[in-house]
């Protein structure tokens, strides 16, 4: 049985105004595009052991923000997230492991209709009481995926000879999760 100090048992629930879900993807070859989804939610049920906890996490795709509109609206479309056909991303834990100060959050992860395994590192960084006398913990968890992996292979070759995409997108989600009473 695996206890983490400061966390007990009962419902978290993942606070969107100190949470922030973004993504990372090598854009030209020479550099990275960061965005994030502006609608969100999540919770965390623990029980006595923290690899029992069940983690569930709702991401609204047509709130996805890249700080340029026009961006924003082709990556809703069917070159990418198809956000009319598939309006959520979803992860759905399935077990966690601790080692040492890591854990690890094994689910199923659901981007437009395709569910594959992912697992989320996580970081913890602890828990404490906010002024309002709210119990919060803070974690930082973080994967990589293939995007192609889950229908979304649009791409268009560079002048100079490479692609426009990356492959890979690292996925990273800086949070509170609050103490339900």
């Amino acid at each position: 049985m695996t206890v983490i100090e400061g966390i007990s048992a009962g419902t978290w629930v993942i606070d969107p105004t100190h949470t922030e879900v973004g993504f990372v993807v090598r854009h030209m070859a020479i550099s990275k595009v960061r965005g994030k989804f502006e609608q969100f939610e999540g919770s965390i049920v623990v029980g006595d052991n923290i690899e029992d906890a069940q983690v569930n996490v709702t991401i609204e795709v047509a709130s996805v923000n890249t700080n340029q509109a026009q961006r924003d609206q082709h990556l809703r479309t069917s070159d990418f997230f198809l956000a009319e056909e598939f309006p959520q991303i979803n992860f759905v834990s399935k077990s966690i492991r601790v080692e040492g100060e890591d854990i690890y959050v094994l689910g199923d992860f659901t981007l437009r209709g395709v569910t594959k395994d992912v697992e989320l590192k996580v970081e913890f960084g602890g828990v404490t009481v906010d002024g309002y006398g709210n119990t919060k913990a803070g974690f930082e968890a973080s994967t990589k995926i293939n995007r192609k992996e889950f229908g979304v292979s649009w791409n268009a070759p560079t002048e100079a000879g490479g692609l426009t995409l990356g492959d890979d997108v690292t996925i990273v989600i800086d949070g509170q999760a609050a103490l339900q009473a």
